[in-house]
């Protein structure tokens, strides 16, 4: 698939974060745009955002946790701009919570939305591309879905899930022979609006874990996945390092992480208890794309440019090995030679 003018996508979570700075992506392709989330104000402004870079929108109040609802949004798409090519799943809730100070009701929603939105979602965009044999679906995962951390137990399950669910999708339509394509981006911690409206029940203010990249760094990810047949793409060198560090030295991670995660998910300033925040319903107004932490968030990812330019980079090496090998081919005949 080439992103362009011809281009039917779905965004969920299209409001904010990584679905926002997806959305303007797009916009720039010339694309057109189902835009899906909550808050009908940041949905506006995405679709003047998507409008005023060339491409074309259409906002649909959307909650992902409600099939009947992700049904109507795609049906809705496809009588306005036809049939779906790409399908998007971003939209998610969270908290920060210890487990045991969650209710049932909350772990519950999280999953809903973050879980079962990206299920409906690709449930969807199922009915739409199978029958005609193509289109993509990207799920935006997570670092989280291979190496878990404390005070995010529903959102580290729901990503996990969304791993296990894609990967079993995938086995089937390769056994259906099926051309529609699915991928997994897996991202690191980003500055998103997620820290501006995520429900904080710790004593201090909520911040990424680890080294912070700009929510377009995932945003050229999603169309990277889109327009490549890559099974999973791993956004930022942390991504690829809590999953080899899972596989090698899972209970080391567990106590590292029980401290350094915890403090590190933290602020030194106290939370607000009465900030108001998105859980249940979104926040009005328009947030745009970016956190608070623009003064330290990284532009770019050397590790996405090594996965952008991975046959370049192989052609340079063997480039290299062969120089290699004439040098040393050319010294032992010279010695030969002399002998």
């Amino acid at each position: 698939m080439r992103v362009g003018s011809e281009t039917v996508s779905v965004v969920t979570g299209a409001s904010g974060g990584v679905g926002r700075a997806t959305a303007r992506m797009l916009g720039e392709r010339r694309a057109k745009v189902a835009l899906l989330a909550r808050g009908r104000d940041g949905l506006e402004a995405a679709k003047r955002e998507v409008e005023s870079r060339g491409g074309r929108a259409i906002a649909i109040p959307t909650d992902v946790s409600q099939f009947d609802q992700v049904q109507a949004a795609a049906e809705t798409t496809e009588r306005e701009f036809g049939p779906i090519d790409l399908w998007i799943n971003n939209a998610m809730v969270s908290m920060y919570s210890p487990f045991t100070k969650m209710s049932p009701d909350e772990f519950h929603h999280i999953v809903e939305v973050t879980f079962l939105g990206t299920v409906y979602g690709t449930q969807c965009a199922l009915r739409s591309m199978i029958p005609r044999d193509r289109g993509k679906i990207i799920q935006v995962g997570s670092a989280l879905a291979f190496r878990s951390i404390p005070l995010q137990s529903a959102y580290c399950a729901s990503k996990h899930a969304i791993q296990g669910f894609t990967e079993s999708l995938r086995t089937e339509l390769i056994h259906q022979k099926s051309n529609v394509g699915i991928s997994l981006v897996n991202m690191p911690a980003l500055n998103t609006t997620q820290f501006i409206w995520t429900k904080n029940k710790m004593p201090h203010k909520a911040r990424p874990t680890g080294t912070i990249f700009q929510p377009e760094v995932a945003a050229e990810a999603i169309l990277f996945a889109a327009e490549h047949d890559r099974r999973e793409v791993m956004v930022g060198y942390t991504t690829v390092e809590a999953t080899l560090g899972e596989k090698v030295a899972p209970g080391l991670l567990d106590h590292y992480l029980a401290k350094a995660a915890w403090e590190g998910s933290m602020l030194p300033e106290p939370a607000d208890p009465d900030m108001p925040d998105n859980f249940w319903k979104p926040l009005s107004g328009d947030h745009g794309a970016h956190g608070p932490f623009d003064g330290i968030s990284r532009r770019f990812s050397l590790q996405l440019w090594a996965t952008e330019n991975r046959s370049k980079m192989l052609g340079g090496m063997l480039v290299a090995l062969i120089g290699l090998s004439a040098v040393s081919l050319r010294k032992n005949l010279s010695l030969r030679y002399r002998g």
